[in-house]
């Protein structure tokens, strides 16, 4: 079993980004079951507006048309990172991960539930997620050949309690989708990332946007697969590109034996 991470440098026109992530999946390994990690903001990378605009009804558009032909296509477990997806009677949008199986059946997803909503000092300054997204209000766990799928997305990344609920729940792997600037992400991405491994004893796989982008934002990249025991088995620093690495089930299985830290948590 192998797990897959894809960087990308994401502008504003979907088609354009769709070539990026085509190429991507072209070079892929031949190995299979593969589960492929997208970022967020894969398919639309602008402002407010171009979200708007662009935002599908799940279950229907262009965009998730094109992830599940993907999927089928290459025989992959596809994890569309995060894309705008509209609310039904709201002048707001979720931003929303969404996974396909290799026949291309979308087996669930996930609607962000922390908005980023900080000032960072960087060229773009100010963000303010909430004034176009709306948050989710569940955790998600979708089943897998690779064990239970725990979705998440970017500012996620700060909430342990949120991931702590994910392995409680029975994850196995946790997906970290996102645009993590370059500011935050020099400064907290690794580590977070990590923590998150070692404290859930889960793999974790984070794909990051990794450049500068249409809009003037930058982004950290460094995405990356970590094992249970907090290791880095593949990373790759700025640039589009894909990285690689096996899932060892065994080591999840032999950890949890020898270091039961879920049934030692007393604060549950």
């Amino acid at each position: 079993m192998w797990l897959a991470a894809i960087q990308l440098v994401s502008g504003r026109n979907w088609q354009d980004n769709r070539e990026q992530i085509a190429a991507e999946l072209a070079l892929l390994p031949r190995e299979r079951p593969l589960l492929v990690l997208l970022p967020e903001n894969f398919a639309l990378f602008g402002e407010r507006q171009g979200y708007l605009d662009g935002a599908e009804t799940i279950g229907e558009g262009p965009i998730q048309q094109q992830l599940a032909e993907w999927a089928r296509d290459y025989g992959i477990w596809l994890v569309a990172g995060a894309m705008p997806t509209t609310i039904a009677g709201s002048d707001h949008i979720h931003t929303s991960t969404l996974v396909f199986d290799p026949s291309g059946e979308r087996k669930g997803h996930y609607h962000k539930i922390h908005l980023f909503d900080v000032d960072v000092a960087d060229n773009h300054g100010r963000y303010r997620e909430s004034e176009t997204f709306s948050p989710g209000e569940e955790p998600v766990l979708v089943d897998s050949p690779f064990g239970p799928l725990g979705l998440s997305i970017c500012y996620d990344l700060r909430f342990p309690e949120l991931y702590r609920r994910l392995a409680c729940a029975g994850a196995r792997v946790l997906l970290v989708p996102a645009a993590f600037t370059a500011v935050t992400g020099e400064a907290h991405w690794e580590p977070l990332l990590r923590a998150r491994a070692i404290e859930n004893q889960c793999y974790v796989v984070a794909a990051n946007q990794g450049g500068t982008h249409e809009t003037g934002r930058q982004t950290w990249g460094h995405s990356m697969v970590i094992d249970p025991w907090g290791r880095v088995l593949a990373s790759l620093d700025s640039g589009r590109g894909t990285v690689l690495a096996p899932l060892d089930t065994g080591l999840m299985d032999e950890l949890q034996r020898t270091m039961p830290v879920l049934g030692h948590a007393r604060l549950l």
